[in-house]
């Protein structure tokens, strides 16, 4: 761990948390689970918070709630990816891992010349290794830079970054992803009816556009769209297309300010994207129907949400070359690099059609022609 200062916790919506902060970003991150939210980008158009933060936080839960919802918000880590019911050669995991729900220690904020830092670090007990974790924040920016560093593991292991994206009432968003191979509904019915909880999407169902996804009881679903479908929950995987270079997410969110949400990642460590639709169709505890307008645009290496054993082993994505699970090894350190960031391009930009990469900027380009420059130092990506 990099020498600095022990930051002070306070508790930000029922979780204690630490504080990171430069002239454009405070952020928090809570010390059980590593969730980062709420986060404040202060862009030219004005404060723009677009973390969910789950509507429980600081109630009082039962006691077999698993630990990632008892912080819920944000962006959180999760090794293994999923929900691992099934154990996997004696290995039975928490819902999403202990990185999303365990006690992160050693916290240390550092500022060096326009940067600010903060790591903290957890040491998993089910499958023993180390993860650090890595935040970045430069002067200028309304960029968060991450970096989770594994060292130590053994073995096959889905991985995968787990934003959730609030949409305040009367806004919308149009989704957009960089190229892609392919997309799937979950194989299974996403929730269950006679447990309290509700899906629209046709379970395995394959599809070529996300405006046009079909739906169990016939007919499509506009999926560029949200929010939609209230009164229930879906989750579909798109698999991105093999490359070098860098593949992206993007949300552009009407409303004042309107904004553009984004997320660049490294295919070859991040192979696919789940979209997870929560739009108040869970009834049971501690959802109870109030989880509403929330977006999860997941940067995962998986078999969409099911765990070690289901991605570890052959599946129908990994049988059509699609990585499901990294290959760990106890020598090696496996760096998992992720950006976003918020642009506030303007109301004449509609939706996002692609993102180029030059020098130290992306370039944003509507559907409608607008562009828009954003500054990003890409160089975080390059091998270390």
């Amino acid at each position: 761990m990099s020498r600095g200062i022990s930051p002070t916790l306070q508790t930000v919506r029922g979780a204690p948390s630490w504080r990171i902060a430069s002239d454009c970003v405070e952020a928090f991150v809570t010390r059980d689970g590593g969730h980062l939210a709420p986060v404040t980008f202060q862009t030219a158009r004005g404060p723009v918070q677009p973390f969910a933060v789950a509507p429980w936080s600081g109630e009082s839960l039962a006691r077999e709630t698993p630990p990632v919802l008892r912080a819920l918000r944000g962006d959180f880590f999760c090794l293994p990816f999923g929900a691992n019911v099934t154990p996997w050669r004696g290995e039975s995991h928490s819902v999403h891992g202990e990185t999303a729900g365990a006690r992160w220690k050693g916290a240390r904020l550092q500022a060096s010349g326009e940067r600010v830092e903060f790591a903290a670090e957890l040491h998993p007990t089910i499958r023993p290794g180390r993860v650090v974790k890595r935040l970045q924040l430069r002067a200028g920016e309304t960029n968060l830079y991450c970096r989770h560093e594994l060292s130590g593991f053994t073995g096959p292991m889905p991985i995968g970054h787990h934003a959730t994206l609030q949409f305040p009432e009367g806004s919308s968003a149009a989704v957009s992803l960089s190229p892609w191979r392919e997309g799937r509904v979950c194989p299974l019915p996403f929730e269950d009816p006679a447990q309290g909880g509700y899906f629209t999407l046709k379970p395995g169902a394959p599809f070529t556009r996300l405006g046009h996804v079909p739906l169990a009881q016939g007919g499509w679903a506009d999926l560029a769209n949200y929010p939609a479908r209230e009164g229930f929950e879906d989750l579909v995987m798109v698999s991105s297309r093999k490359s070098a270079g860098l593949a992206w997410s993007a949300v552009t969110v009407s409303g004042n300010p309107g904004y553009v949400w984004f997320a660049l990642k490294e295919p070859r460590v991040l192979a696919s994207t789940i979209l997870w639709h929560s739009n108040g169709g869970r009834h049971y505890a501690p959802w109870l129907g109030r989880h509403r307008r929330v977006l999860g645009v997941e940067d995962v290496t998986s078999y969409f949400h099911y765990g070690l054993d289901e991605s570890a082993r052959p599946n129908s994505l990994n049988a059509r070359g699609v990585p499901t699970a990294l290959r760990l090894r106890p020598t090696e350190t496996t760096r998992v690099n992720y950006i976003m960031g918020i642009a506030t391009p303007g109301p004449k930009f509609d939706r996002v059609r692609s993102i180029q990469f030059e020098g130290d900027e992306i370039i944003l380009i509507a559907h409608s022609g607008v562009k828009h420059r954003h500054p990003v130092d890409l160089t975080f990506f390059d091998p270390r």
